[in-house]
């Protein structure tokens, strides 16, 4: 594509498409926010706002000139320090606090760690009943005090796969 034409496009579609995907990420956003359909509209928020990014750029390079007349004017700074104050509590709490991450990892690391004994109940069965059943998928179970990271390890697999075929044979 040659420069003149280029410049057309980026002139015809940088703001239209950077506004395009502003709503997408808004509308995505506030649903999230609400927890509406959380699971539908969180990939879509994630990649279209990565998306979104390419219309930034082109929108930035459009108006370059003015962005330019805000930084030498300054007025640019107000706008920028006060973002950066609003998002600075977010950024200080996670730093501040101990965080666990995703409470579903936190789950299985300790199902994973317990002897197999704790964790039975979990699956419906008793710890006998777990060791058998284990056996019958051909992993080796040495004894009800073992962990299911152990007989996840020497079974080769990752303690979610074994967790997840154990809870499809809960009767």
């Amino acid at each position: 594509m040659d420069a003149p034409a280029l410049k057309t496009l980026i002139h015809r579609y940088a703001t239209p498409l950077t506004t395009g995907f502003f709503l997408v990420s808004t509308i995505s956003g506030v649903a999230l926010f609400f927890h509406w359909s959380s699971g539908l509209f969180h990939s879509m928020h994630e990649w279209l706002s990565m998306v979104l990014l390419v219309p930034i750029a082109l929108h930035l390079w459009k108006n370059w000139g003015p962005l330019m007349g805000y930084i030498k004017r300054k007025t640019l700074f107000i706008p920028l320090v006060l973002s950066l104050v609003v998002a600075l509590p977010f950024v200080v709490a996670n730093f501040s606090t101990r965080s666990a991450g995703n409470p579903a990892v936190a789950v299985v690391q300790l199902v994973g760690n317990a002897p197999l004994s704790d964790s039975a109940a979990l699956f419906k069965a008793t710890p006998d009943e777990l060791v058998a059943r284990m056996r019958q998928h051909g992993w080796a179970v040495e004894s009800a005090s073992a962990s299911l990271n152990q007989v996840a390890q020497t079974a080769h697999m990752p303690p979610v796969q074994m967790i997840a075929a154990l809870l499809r044979d809960r009767p």
